[in-house]
């Protein structure tokens, strides 16, 4: 199903990615979640990449959104709405600090709440953000934690979080990832992330073999069914 570019509470970005495509609960996540954002005080969320109209993997920009149950939503709060032209300029904005040890003072209570609205929806596997926002939620959380458990830290997502959803009970191929680990994910794992070897890994001993373009034979044999259509 393809996102509209705009709905009450949302505007898609960089349309001419023609990256708007997803699960039909991907777009009713969408749905929800812009208008929860609304009842927060957000004007609208920004969305970035769903998955291509087919799905499968994208010529740049991602190694996942390949199945149609991934979407990127920004953590830059918009002033109104925009238009066709800044849809593909507006710049992102990081909500973490240079040395990346902790969040930026453009990072307030508004993003955290989005976010944990986001953790707390029922279609929702894990979210993966920046570990320093990761952290400054872990502080700011109350009593009721569980849905940190979802949110992940992981490289870069400092001025977006990555939301991936559970297969739905309608996509019998799906198959999921590992079961989350048990905890809000606020402990020893998470300092790791800070650390000078999460922070400035060593490169690689041999450099890595130049990137070799994907055939239809390397992807999942129901593949060959969409091509040509």
């Amino acid at each position: 199903a393809q996102l509209p570019e705009s709905g009450p509470g949302w505007q898609a970005m960089r349309l001419s990615r023609n990256r708007r495509w997803g699960h039909p609960e991907t777009v009713a996540f969408v749905e929800r979640l812009a208008g929860a954002a609304q009842a927060l005080g957000w004007p609208s969320i920004l969305v970035g990449d769903l998955a291509q109209p087919r799905g499968g993997p994208m010529t740049f920009g991602h190694a996942s959104h390949q199945n149609g149950l991934d979407v990127d939503i920004w953590l830059r709060r918009p002033d109104g709405p925009l238009d066709a032209e800044t849809r593909e300029t507006l710049p992102f904005v990081s909500k973490v600090r240079p040395d990346r040890r902790g969040v930026a003072d453009a990072f307030g209570p508004d993003h955290a709440a989005l976010i944990e609205t986001a953790a707390r929806d029922r279609s929702v596997d894990r979210i993966f953000v920046n570990a320093a926002i990761k952290a400054s939620l872990c502080r700011s959380a109350g009593a009721d934690r569980e849905w940190l458990r979802r949110v992940r830290p992981w490289w870069g997502h400092d001025q977006h979080f990555h939301v991936r959803l559970r297969c739905p009970a309608d996509s019998p191929d799906c198959a999921g990832q590992a079961a989350l680990p048990p905890g809000d994910g606020c402990d020893e794992t998470l300092e790791w992330w800070f650390s000078d070897e999460a922070l400035n890994p060593a490169p690689p001993p041999t450099p890595a073999p130049p990137r070799r373009d994907l055939t239809l034979a390397d992807l999942p044999a129901a593949c060959a069914a969409l091509v040509g259509r």
